[in-house]
C-alpha cells in the first residue's frame, strides 16, 4: 500500500487532489457550483460600480460584520447578518482590502489592510487607519487579500504580466511585516486559449447572454484578471477570474469629450484605447502556492448570469477573495457588473444601452467543503486513503447518502480490519461515525488506512476529532 500522510485533528480532508488517496474504485469526482443569492451591497450613486477585494469579517466585540469595498464613496459597511449592509463612518486613509487579526496582542493592530502599491495599514477599529513603513508588493491595478487566523497566514495576490498577458503573483506573511513574494505563479496556457475561444464563440451564439461591446477575433485572448487565494483545511484554493478578451476599442471616440472623464483617464484612453470582454471564475488548488491544479475541467465555478432575471453579473465578474464560513455554508462575495467597464460601454457611440446602477457585490453560497465530491452510483464504490497515524478518538464525515448508504472500515497497514462502522444514511454536513466492531479510540497512535464503501452517495470530506 501507499505511504502515510498526516491528518491533523479537526482538519477536514477534501478530495480536490490526490494527496491523501491511495485508490478509488467506481467513484466519480463531481465539481459543484455555489448557488447565487443575488446582490447584497449596492452603491447609492448609479455611476459607481462596487468591487470587493476581500471578505467580510465578524467583530465579536461589536457583534457585527465589517466589510470594505472599493469603487464607491461608502467604502466601509457593517451588517448584523451578512446580507443587509449599511454605510459606516467615513474611513481615514480609506482602505478596500482589510482583515481582522485576533492573534495580534496589540489591539491597535487588530485590523490589517493592503493598500495596493501604497503598502500596508493597521487599525484598532477598521475605520481609523495608520500606514506602516513596509515596502509594498508591486502590483498592477488588481489585488486580493485573505487571512487564515488558525495558521496566522496573510495571502496577498496581485496582477502582473505573464506569458499570455494578465497573470497572478502571490506574496505571503506570518507577521504582516516580512513578506515572501513568490512572483508570478499562475497564468493561462495554450489550452486556456483554445477553450476560451470556444467559450467566446458559444457566448456569441447565445441570445440569452449579454454580448460584449466589441467582437474582433484578431484580438481574442484569455488572461487571468485577478485571483483570490485562501488556505482552507490545509489546502490552498484559488478562484481565478478568467478574462475572455473579445475586442479592442477604437482610440478615436469623439464622444469621450461628452463623458466628463478626468484628463488623466481621457488621455490614457485616447493614447492606448481600451479592451472589452467578459469573465467567469474558475477553481484551482495547490499545496505550495507554486504548483496549481485546475479543477472542474476548467469549467466556471461562478459564471455570468443570463439576461432577463435582473442580475448584475451578466458580463463582468471579479472573483471572491475567500469564503465567509457561516455554519454549514461557505458564503462567497464577488463583484458583478452588467457591462464590461464605464468607458467601454458609456463612451462607445455605437453602443447606446449604457445601464446606470450597473454593478454590485453579489453573494453565492456553497455547502461546507462542497467544492468537489466523490460520488458513487448504483454500483458500490470504494475510497482507500493513504495510511495515517490516528490522532483523534472519533471519525466524522460530510456526505449526502439520502438515497444510498456508506460504511467505513479501519484497516491495519497489513490490510487487517480493525474497526467497522454501522451503515450511514441521510444528508449530513457533520455526522459522527458509530462503530459496530472495534473503535477508533482504541487505535490512537497506530498507523491505519480508511476504506470507505459508498453507494448512491456523495462524499465531501472526513476528519478526526
Amino acid at each position: 500500500m501507499n505511504s502515510s500522510f498526516e491528518i491533523p485533528i479537526g482538519q477536514r480532508q477534501l478530495f480536490l487532489d490526490d494527496a491523501g488517496i491511495t485508490e478509488v474504485r467506481n467513484l466519480t469526482r463531481t465539481f459543484h457550483q455555489p448557488q447565487k443569492r443575488g446582490a447584497v451591497v449596492r452603491s447609492s450613486k448609479p455611476q459607481q460600480k462596487i468591487q470587493t477585494q476581500t471578505t467580510p469579517v465578524w467583530d465579536p466585540e461589536e457583534k457585527l460584520f465589517k466589510f470594505w469595498v472599493t469603487g464607491t464613496d461608502d467604502s466601509y459597511r457593517t451588517s448584523l447578518d451578512g446580507l443587509h449592509w449599511t454605510a459606516g463612518p467615513k474611513q481615514t486613509n480609506g482602505v478596500s482590502m482589510a482583515v481582522r487579526d485576533p492573534n495580534d496582542p496589540n489591539p491597535k493592530y487588530r485590523y490589517k489592510a493592503v493598500i495596493g502599491n501604497h503598502g500596508f495599514s493597521v487599525s484598532s477599529d477598521g475605520i481609523h487607519w495608520t500606514k506602516l513603513d513596509i515596502p509594498a508588493i508591486p502590483s498592477s491595478d488588481e489585488s486580493n487579500f485573505s487571512y487564515n487566523p488558525k495558521e496566522s497566514l496573510f495571502i496577498h495576490t496581485v496582477k502582473r504580466n505573464g506569458p499570455y498577458g494578465r497573470a497572478v503573483a502571490i506574496a505571503t506573511s506570518r507577521d504582516f511585516n516580512t513578506w515572501n513574494d513568490y512572483g508570478v505563479v499562475f497564468h493561462t496556457d495554450t489550452e486556456d486559449q483554445d477553450i476560451g475561444r470556444r467559450v467566446i464563440e458559444a457566448r456569441l451564439a447565445n441570445p440569452n447572454l449579454r454580448q460584449t461591446e466589441y467582437n474582433t477575433p484578431e484580438h481574442y485572448s484569455i488572461q487571468i484578471y485577478n485571483m483570490g487565494v485562501f488556505l482552507y483545511e490545509g489546502i490552498f484554493i484559488g478562484m481565478p477570474t478568467v478574462f475572455h478578451h473579445t475586442g479592442k476599442v477604437p482610440k478615436d471616440w469623439s464622444s469621450f469629450d461628452e463623458m466628463n472623464l478626468s484628463p488623466n483617464i481621457l488621455g490614457l484612453v485616447r493614447e492606448h484605447g481600451d479592451y472589452t470582454g467578459f469573465h467567469h471564475v474558475q477553481l484551482v488548488c495547490s499545496r505550495d502556492l507554486k504548483n496549481w491544479i485546475r479543477l472542474g475541467e476548467r469549467k466556471p465555478f461562478i459564471d455570468t448570469s443570463p439576461l432577463g432575471g435582473g442580475a448584475y453579473d451578466t458580463q463582468t465578474i471579479r472573483g471572491p477573495s475567500s469564503p465567509l464560513e457561516r455554519g454549514d455554508e461557505l458564503w462567497f462575495y464577488y463583484m458583478g457588473c452588467r457591462q464590461y467597464a464605464f468607458i467601454t460601454s458609456g463612451g462607445n457611440p455605437n453602443y447606446k444601452d449604457y445601464v446606470p446602477d450597473a454593478g454590485a457585490v453579489c453573494l453565492a453560497v456553497l455547502r461546507r467543503d462542497g467544492f468537489i465530491s466523490l460520488d458513487a452510483g448504483e454500483q458500490q464504490g470504494t475510497l482507500l486513503t493513504k495510511s495515517f497515524k490516528v490522532s483523534g478518538e472519533e471519525l466524522f464525515l460530510n456526505l449526502d447518502a439520502e438515497d444510498g448508504e456508506l460504511n467505513v472500515e479501519v484497516l491495519s497497514v497489513d490490510g487487517i480490519p480493525l474497526a467497522t462502522s454501522t451503515n450511514i444514511h441521510g444528508n449530513h454536513t457533520v455526522i459522527q461515525i458509530q462503530w459496530k466492531e472495534g473503535k477508533m479510540a482504541e487505535l490512537l497512535g497506530q498507523e491505519v488506512y480508511l476504506l470507505i464503501n459508498l453507494r448512491q452517495t456523495k462524499l465531501y470530506s472526513y476528519w478526526l476529532g
